[in-house]
């Protein structure tokens, strides 16, 4: 069953960092693309990162290229965000996606619960 489980989230001021980190099943890690997207309290998900299996290559959301990396540790079949110069526009439920199918959306056709950021002024 594919499963993924979310960790890492908290509050911390403007300027600070969090990693973010997902545990993955191994049917889930060997998806064609994994990723985060956010969402804030009213407003739609946001796309935020995704990396492909074959490749390695990534994707990033325009808010937060430069600041934030995605990367996976293929021994521990673990999907990270490190996320440093947070801003308080970046709080949001944060959630790790996986696609099985040929394409690599944000939001995947699996998902795990989230975890919450809160980024405080």
């Amino acid at each position: 069953q594919l499963q993924l489980a979310e960790s890492g989230g908290g509050s911390v001021q403007a300027g600070g960092s969090l990693r973010l980190s997902c545990n993955a099943s191994i049917d889930a890690y060997r998806s064609v693309c994994m990723g985060w997207f956010r969402q804030a309290p009213g407003k739609e998900r946001e796309g935020v990162a995704t990396i492909r299996i074959d490749r390695m290559s990534t994707w990033y959301a325009d808010s937060v290229k430069g600041r934030f990396t995605i990367s996976r540790d293929n021994a521990k079949n673990t999907l990270s965000l490190q996320m440093n110069s947070l801003k308080p526009e970046d709080t949001a439920m944060y959630f790790c996606s996986a696609d099985t199918t040929q394409f690599c959306r944000w939001y995947g056709n699996y998902r795990g619960q989230g975890t919450q950021v809160s980024v405080s002024s």
